[in-house]
């Protein structure tokens, strides 16, 4: 029987780099964030917050608060915890059956080809 893991994540190869991803609800700005990371969804917290692991409470307010669902690489997670904690924003693990390895691997993919350059024709 296969265990969920807390934390949905993804693992990238790249020529000869393995690099593991882990998915978060974050309410920080994207110049917070390191070279690696990644937004799969953005929008209110409101909506985004539906993604997270635990159950999240908040005010009308904040829930329009601009959120997203990234990815952070495995190496920089503690670095992003202090960053975006000292900047009182929100981070929190997304449910892993809501954001399944397939889920993340369809996000990955439509990321990749959206950020692909256009095709020159002959």
């Amino acid at each position: 029987m296969q265990e969920l893991s807390p934390m949905p994540s993804i693992a990238v190869a790249i020529g000869g780099q393995l690099r593991v991803y882990h998915a978060f609800v974050t309410t920080a700005s994207p110049t917070l964030d390191g070279p690696s990371t990644l937004t799969l969804h953005a929008s209110t917290f409101a909506d985004v917050a539906g993604f997270a692991a635990n159950p999240l409470v908040f005010d009308t307010t904040r829930g329009r608060t601009p959120a997203r669902l990234v990815l952070i690489e495995a190496r920089e997670l503690a670095w992003h915890k202090a960053s975006y904690r000292s900047e009182h924003r929100v981070l929190t693990p997304a449910d892993p059956v809501l954001v399944s390895l397939r889920t993340l691997q369809h996000w990955l993919w439509s990321r990749l080809q959206a950020s692909a350059p256009n095709e020159v024709r002959a």
